[in-house]
């Protein structure tokens, strides 16, 4: 098994929501850029909490930082294992991003939870630096952009004031580019 397929089961058996965010889900939703690491969405304290990894702690290196109050995330509990890609596990603390992990779908190919492609966005907005304004051109990109537009448009409003700003440059870039 892989160090992905690991750490899945691992917050399955501990029952803890989740969902493949990052480069992986922007692949999943047909955009493919390099990365190396994957990274998955809880919003669980208990991912913060060594005894959550202890099953791993014996094959993988667990490194857990936690968020102070003024962290836009909880912590990152990040899973690494020689010959494998890193997996991080990124603790939200925001109702929204509840919500992205709520309304993920498994993937037909391994079963993991995928966040929805608008939410994806809105993950990228929050995250907002370059590579991540990129990422969200690449996915407004996809066939069906007008209605990623739509659905991220409906709830960009739950973001902070610089994600929404971000969001309101993007689309004119957007329009400036037609």
């Amino acid at each position: 098994m892989s160090l992905l397929d690991d750490v899945v089961a691992t917050l399955r058996a501990a029952d803890i929501p989740h969902a493949l965010i990052g480069a992986a889900a922007m692949a999943a939703h047909g955009v493919s850029r390099a990365t190396a690491d994957v990274d998955l969405l809880v919003t669980s304290p208990q991912s913060l909490v060594a005894a959550t990894w202890a099953a791993l702690a014996a094959t993988s290196d667990i490194d857990i930082r936690r968020g102070n109050d003024d962290d836009p995330l909880a912590g990152v509990a990040r899973i690494s294992r020689r010959g494998d890609l890193d997996v991080d596990v990124v603790v939200g603390k925001r109702g929204w991003q509840q919500g992205c992990v709520s309304r993920a779908a498994p993937s037909p190919a391994d079963g993991i939870p995928v966040v929805r492609v608008e939410d994806l966005v809105l993950l990228k907005l929050y995250a907002g630096g370059p590579q991540d304004a990129w990422d969200i051109h690449q996915v407004l990109g996809l066939p069906d952009g007008a209605r990623i537009v739509a659905a991220v448009g409906e709830l960009v409003a739950s973001l902070p004031g610089d994600a929404q700003t971000l969001w309101q440059r993007i689309l004119n870039e957007r329009t400036s580019a037609e």
